[in-house]
């Protein structure tokens, strides 16, 4: 009998035995301190109440501010390529410790607890969600030096949360770039300029959100935004795991 054919209370309590008997085989337990973890998540409470959430922030590019505010003075003098950005975490310990081990040292574990918290957020873009997910492309040498893309990675559980369609192939980086946490601002902007372009056949919605784990000065952001408004897509909003605060704040 396939899954589809299970009703929906015996799907559900199916789904609920697989649970305890995972929590009571595999206990969860907290990466970052070793303690008993919250169910479904390798995070115990203490840590995951830890996690630096960018409640105040700029509704334009969500900088983390002392208090929130539609646009940041940035955003004023320099409106970025997208429409609205959505980044529920600031870049800060414990959450960099967890993203460090996620993508530099291959922790898919680390990464999973990132995607959840991600997915359990309650804080929500405020605006209309799009109709299509896009994440940030690796090139094709350091996706295979890494072994996964880890924008892809947090963008399919995201997905899956909003019920929208993850179109992982439709950008692609077309050449390779220097690892933009060497560089300042500058410097990151000339790096990912013309480093990327929309797949030949590609049909996109008018309305896209593009994915990646940090954002930093926001320079690979804006690029694909770019990219993507000279293609045709009318809207573009980034979504980001966590946004870094300005140097010394």
């Amino acid at each position: 009998m396939e899954c589809a054919d299970v009703n929906p209370v015996c799907r559900r309590a199916l789904l609920t035995g697989c649970r305890g008997v995972h929590d009571f085989l595999l206990p969860w337990h907290c990466l970052l301190c070793g303690a008993h973890g919250m169910p479904g998540l390798d995070l115990c409470a203490d840590c995951a109440a830890d996690m630096p959430r960018n409640l105040s922030c700029c509704g334009h590019c969500a900088l983390p501010l002392p208090a929130a505010a539609a646009s940041c003075g940035h955003c004023l003098r320099h409106p970025p390529t997208w429409d609205a950005a959505w980044a529920p975490f600031r870049y800060g310990w414990p959450l960099d410790r967890l993203e460090t081990r996620y993508k530099f040292a291959g922790d898919l574990a680390a990464g999973r607890v990132l995607a959840t918290l991600w997915e359990r957020e309650p804080v929500l873009p405020s605006s209309a969600l799009p109709q299509v997910l896009l994440p940030v492309p690796l090139h094709r040498g350091r996706l295979r030096r890494r072994g996964f893309n880890q924008a892809l990675e947090l963008a399919r559980p995201l997905a899956r949360a909003f019920g929208l369609p993850l179109h992982a192939q439709a950008l692609c980086r077309v050449r390779a770039t220097q690892a933009q946490s060497d560089l300042d601002a500058a410097s990151r902007r000339r790096n990912v300029r013309h480093a990327f372009a929309v797949a030949p056949g590609t049909h996109l919605p008018g309305h896209v959100a593009v994915v990646d784990d940090v954002m930093t000065t926001g320079a690979t952001l804006a690029e694909c935004a770019r990219v993507l408004r000279q293609y045709g897509v009318a809207r573009v909003d980034v979504w980001a795991l966590a946004r870094a605060p300005l140097p010394g704040t």
